[in-house]
Parts: structure tokens; C-alpha cells; sequence
């Protein structure tokens, strides 16, 4: 494998010097050089000890040189829509449950063990992003829709990426898991309300349908590998009384398109029907976290896998998104990408000396500072699916995931060089 990888960066040392050729002489070549480049680049960094962590940073990047050089490439596969509803709620569900499979029901815990921390935390995160970003889209000149996918992105939950963080900085990891996990869960209320009273003047925001489809791409995932992880320490009985629920709620599952969803349709009005969908997609999480646990029983690697697969979905969603919105990134990507800078670095400062005022130990107020600036791209990103507008109200998530790493990244290892006394001192948070 790491022969594969040096000669992935030989490979890409070539295609620059190509591409570099190329543009100077304008030969058409560059463009096959330049997605070789790329992708070899994110191959090789493997072979790196040093950059191997800027990996995942690097597929993102080659997945956005990929798209907007060969844009329909990317939204249609023969009579396959890469943007289609179905198939976008799919794999934003893979990448939350992935992202739900690093996560377990002891994180909550925290809540109990930091909660000044907790409640500065959700304080910090729910108000320090949402209104920057806002005050961005005032001082820049976006399209309406772009503007609010600004707003979008500084509205959601923090991510797993900012737990990363915080254990590489060696800075109190226990908040930030706990201050993940609890915007998480609030996200389904917080993020309609802040897009419905900040964006709602930008595009058209129904409060009740995006609290839904958070549900469905977030919490019901999430669910289901905290199901998992749940089940891992059940007992027997309890083991089987929770099988015996899956296997009832397989049948009413498969009972819906065999025609007990047309039925309910002439019987039952749409707050009804909102109400059996909901219950639907949670019976959906127990019957594949069930199966999902004993998948993983017989196949330990299976567990492993999943962050990986939880990458390859935020890869897919970048790809599709910048090629859907390459005409509107043309326009306005370089100043979209300085807005991130700007409102990443934002987070990171307002989220540090917000929590330091608060009274909270340095330990404490760097992880806070991680979980402001460092936003769910993946949620984001499923968020503008859902709404039909990808190419759009998607950019920024698609622009700002990859800065938000690359930062986050530098500002860990900043902090890591720099210990401070108090470190994951739960007491004094």
C-alpha cells in the first residue's frame, strides 16, 4: 500500500508539472492533468507521516477540481440523478450514522459531569455562527440563496471533525463530545428557527418541513448507532425483546409500499400522515441498528469501516454540489471562501474569549472554541438537498468544510504544542 501511495505522489508531481505546461502554452491537456494532480495528491499524502492527517482535507479538494472541470460528470450517471432526493437523504443518513457510530450514549453523561461548560458551549455555538454569518451576508453582495447557505452552515450542530480537535489539542475532551452531542440533538429546533428569523427574508424557509428532514437525516441515523452501542452492553433478554421489536417493525415497514401507505393516504389527514412517516423512519432506525449490531458481531471490520464510508458521503455531497453550483462558484467562489475564512476564524475567537469571560478554564475554553467554529457540513449539506436547492443554498457548505478542517487542523496542533496546567479538568468547567 505505500508503494501505491509514493507512486500516487510521483504520479501527481507529474500532472502539475503538466498542468503548469499546460496552462502556459494552452494546451487542453491541463484538465485531465490537473484531476490526476489532485487525486494523486490525496492517494500519496498517505505515504506522508507529517500531512497524513490533511488526507480527508485533500479528497474534498480533489472532489471540488474534479467537479468543476468536469461538471456533468458528476450530476447524472446514464439515467442515474446524482441529485435526487432519495439518493442525496441516503447518503446523508450514512454519513450521520457514521458519524453516530463514534458517538455513545455515555457522551450524555457529560452534561451531568460539565454542565457550566455544556450550557457556555451551546450558548456559544447557537448564537456565535448564525449571527456572524448573517452579518457577513450583509456586508457581502451574495444571491439571495447563497447568502442563506451561509447562514445555514453557521446554524447547524457541530460535527464529530470538532471532537477531533480537541483531542489533538489535548484540551478537555469530555466537553467537547458532550457540547457535540446535546447540539446534535437540539439541532432539529434550533437550526429551522435561527434559518426561519435570520435567512427567512433570503429564500423560503417552512419551519415544520426542515425540523422533519432533520429528524430524518440527523437524528434518526443517530439513533441507530446509538442503538448499537446501546445493545452492546444489553442484557440477553433485553437484547431480545429489542430484535423481537425489529422483526414487528420490519413487517409494518414492508407493509407501507405494499400498499398500506396508499391506504392511510385516503384515510388519514397530512398531520397524521406526518406523524406515521416520522414513526416510520424511527421503526427504520431500530430495524438497521439491529441489524447493523449483528453485521458487526460476525464482521468486526465492519465497525471500522464506518467513519471511511461516513468521508466517502461528504465527499460525494461536495462533488455533486460544486458540480451542480459551478456557473454561481465561478462567480463568487473566491469571495464565498474568504467568507469562510472570516467567519471560521470568528468562531474559533468569539468561542475562546466568550467562554473565557464565562469563567471557564483555558482546557475548556478551546474545546468551546472548536465546537463554534467548527460547523456539520454533511447536516448542512443534506439540509440544502432536501430543499431542492444544492447548487445554491449548498456552496457554502461545499467551500467551507474544507477550510474549516485545514484551520481546524493548524489551531489543534497550535494548542497541542501548548499545554496548559487544567487540561480535561472537568471540575473546573
Amino acid at each position: 500500500m505505500q508503494s501505491l501511495r509514493r507512486l500516487c505522489l510521483v504520479l501527481s508531481l507529474a500532472a502539475a508539472v503538466g498542468l503548469i505546461t499546460g496552462l502556459i502554452f494552452g494546451a487542453p491537456a491541463w484538465a485531465p492533468c490537473a484531476v490526476v494532480a489532485a487525486v494523486g495528491l490525496a492517494i500519496g499524502l498517505g505515504a506522508l507521516p507529517s500531512l497524513k492527517g490533511y488526507q480527508y482535507t485533500a479528497w474534498i479538494l480533489a472532489a471540488v477540481v474534479a467537479a468543476m472541470i468536469y461538471p456533468a460528470a458528476f450530476t447524472h450517471w446514464g439515467n442515474l440523478n446524482l441529485r435526487n432526493k432519495w439518493l442525496l437523504l441516503g447518503v446523508v443518513q450514512l454519513v450521520m450514522f457514521g458519524m453516530g457510530t463514534q458517538m455513545s450514549l455515555h457522551d450524555f453523561s457529560g452534561v451531568f459531569k460539565t454542565p457550566r461548560g455544556v450550557v457556555v458551549g451551546i450558548v456559544c455555538h447557537f448564537s456565535v455562527m448564525p449571527l456572524v454569518g448573517y452579518g457577513l451576508t450583509r456586508l457581502f453582495d451574495f444571491p439571495p440563496e447563497i447568502a442563506a447557505g451561509v447562514i445555514l452552515i453557521g446554524s447547524c450542530s457541530s460535527g464529530l471533525a470538532s471532537n477531533v480537535m480537541a483531542y489533538i489539542a489535548r484540551s478537555n475532551l469530555v466537553l467537547s463530545v458532550t457540547v457535540t452531542a446535546v447540539t446534535t440533538l437540539c439541532a432539529p429546533f434550533m437550526t429551522p428557527l435561527l434559518m426561519k428569523v435570520l435567512a427567512g427574508t433570503l429564500v423560503e424557509v417552512k419551519f415544520m418541513n426542515m425540523m422533519v428532514e432533520i429528524v430524518k437525516i440527523v437524528i434518526v441515523p443517530i439513533m441507530a448507532a446509538l442503538l448499537h452501542d446501546g445493545l452492546k452492553r444489553a442484557s440477553e433478554r433485553e437484547r431480545g425483546a429489542v430484535f423481537a421489536a425489529a422483526v414487528a417493525g420490519a413487517v409494518a415497514l414492508l407493509a407501507l409500499p405494499a400498499g398500506g401507505w396508499a391506504w392511510l393516504s385516503l384515510r388519514c389527514d397530512a398531520g397524521t400522515l406526518l406523524g406515521v412517516e416520522l414513526s416510520a423512519f424511527a421503526i427504520g432506525a431500530v430495524v438497521f441498528g439491529v441489524l447493523y449490531h449483528v453485521v458487526v458481531q460476525r464482521f468486526a471490520a465492519v465497525d471500522r469501516l464506518m467513519p471511511l464510508a461516513s468521508m466517502a458521503g461528504i465527499v460525494y455531497f461536495t462533488t455533486v454540489t460544486t458540480a451542480a453550483g459551478r456557473e454561481n462558484l465561478l462567480k463568487v467562489g473566491v469571495l464565498l471562501f474568504l467568507v469562510s475564512v472570516i467567519h471560521n476564524g470568528a468562531g474559533y475567537f468569539l468561542g475562546y474569549w466568550l467562554s473565557r469571560l464565562a469563567g471557564l478554564d483555558k482546557s475548556s475554553s478551546r474545546s468551546v472554541a472548536f465546537e463554534v467554529g467548527l460547523q456539520n457540513g454533511g447536516m448542512a449539506s443534506g439540509i440544502a438537498g432536501a430543499m431542492g436547492k444544492l447548487g445554491t443554498v449548498g456552496l457554502a457548505p461545499a467551500v467551507f468544510s474544507p477550510w474549516m478542517n485545514i484551520s481546524g487542523s493548524i489551531l489543534a496542533n497550535f494548542w497541542s504544542r501548548r499545554p496548559v496546567a487544567d487540561v480535561n479538568s472537568p471540575g473546573k468547567s
